[in-house]
């Protein structure tokens, strides 16, 4: 199961006390590895008030909270019956599973929040040989053609018989010579 963005709706005005009040339910029922950020999407606005020029917070999405979980049906039950939800943006029912952001979405957000998610440091060079550790590649030998930074993955050519093959990895299942 792999952790993915889920987006929930509050009462209005209650974002940050949900936040709070699942951050505390996520520690005390032992959830951390299971439940892991919860965000209310901000963004700094300034305003003129008495002549004065001021930077405020201000909700991006008023009435809903973003939370980073594997779901599984106990983070599902515990985000669902926190004080102040109402529910998973995305489901059909109070008993149906919620849809996850896609990637893209998620980004958006987070660059918009001035946050992005961290990219991993990618310690490989083009035209570099490399083996392949891990899949059905297992041990094969190929050159880099491509660093994708933006999705962590290197486009590879390896020798399979007697062609050019190329392979998208993930560049943790590579090491080098």
């Amino acid at each position: 199961m792999e952790k993915r963005w889920y987006v929930v709706h509050t009462y209005a005005g209650y974002e940050n006390k949900v936040k709070a009040n699942l951050e505390r339910r996520l520690e005390s029922m032992g959830m951390e590895d299971k439940i892991f950020r919860v965000l209310v999407p901000m963004e700094e606005e300034v305003v003129e008030k008495d002549g004065k020029k001021k930077t405020v917070q201000r909700k991006v999405y008023p009435g809903y909270v973003l939370v980073e979980m594997v779901q599984t049906d106990d983070s599902w039950y515990v985000v669902r019956n926190t004080p102040g939800v109402t529910g998973f943006v995305g489901s059909t029912g109070s008993g149906s599973k919620p849809i996850a952001l896609m990637p893209d979405e998620v980004e958006q957000i987070l660059k918009h929040m001035g946050m992005e998610e961290p990219k991993p440091k990618i310690e490989f060079d083009l035209k570099e040989t490399v083996r392949v550790k891990e899949g059905p590649f297992a041990d094969f030998v190929g050159t880099i053609e491509e660093i994708l930074l933006d999705k962590a993955k290197l486009k590879v050519h390896v020798n399979m018989f007697g062609r050019e093959t190329p392979l998208e990895l993930d560049y943790t299942q590579v090491e080098k010579i």
